[in-house]
């Protein structure tokens, strides 16, 4: 038996949901919109054990980049429930693994990669590119990608239509001609399962643990 929504009937349902969009809030520098799913049995729930947690939400700045669609599902969730039965915080026991889908919009991923801790790999991606930096923007143009970057002392812009793709675990770009590439860095707890272009965002597709 399973909860349809994070509005669950049971106090104990509420109080977990609540305790989970807390904590979520608090991993976030912003969140726009978020909704919560939580499975697992009432025997399982007093326990602070849930079967698994889905998510969506919408606008997300986290470590400072710019996620305008997170939607995520994880596996087994132990929870501290006798601490927010106390009014406490919630508390997570174990690590968990996640996989989902996160989307950025190219204003979402110029802004990303124009923060100070992704300035230098946003940089490093133009000069592998287009082989010059710094990188001014990156936009959307059919099916591509576009980066586009402004060499010092240079009036014009340099541009690129890339493709994307998933391998071994992480994102390539690509030139449409094909004949230049860049792979991104990747943590090792993330594992990147699929990149596209698609409606207008690039989306990545993948499974993630999550240390507590």
């Amino acid at each position: 038996m399973s909860s349809p929504d994070a509005r669950g009937n049971g106090p104990v349902m509420q109080l977990l949901a609540s305790g989970l969009q807390l904590w979520i809030r608090q991993q976030c520098q912003a969140i726009g919109s978020l909704d919560i799913q939580l499975q697992g049995s009432a025997l399982q729930l007093l326990r602070g054990r849930l079967t698994g947690v889905q998510l969506l939400a919408r606008r997300v700045v986290y470590r400072d980049l710019h996620l305008e669609l997170v939607e995520l599902r994880s596996g087994p969730i132990q929870v501290h429930i006798g601490n927010l039965l106390k009014g406490q915080p919630l508390q997570l026991e174990h690590a968990f693994q996640i996989q989902g889908q996160v989307s950025f919009t190219p204003d979402g991923l110029t802004r990303s990669l124009s923060a100070p801790i992704w300035r230098s790999l946003g940089d490093n991606l133009s000069e592998e590119l287009l082989g010059i930096a710094p990188l001014v923007e990156l936009r959307m143009h059919r099916d591509s990608l576009v980066f586009a970057a402004r060499g010092l002392g240079a009036r014009d812009l340099v541009e690129l239509e890339t493709s994307v793709a998933a391998v071994e675990g992480s994102v390539e770009i690509r030139s449409r001609a094909g004949n230049i590439s860049s792979r991104l860095p990747m943590d090792p707890g993330i594992t990147i399962e699929d990149a596209r272009l698609e409606g207008g965002m690039l989306q990545l597709l993948g499974i993630a643990r999550v240390s507590v």
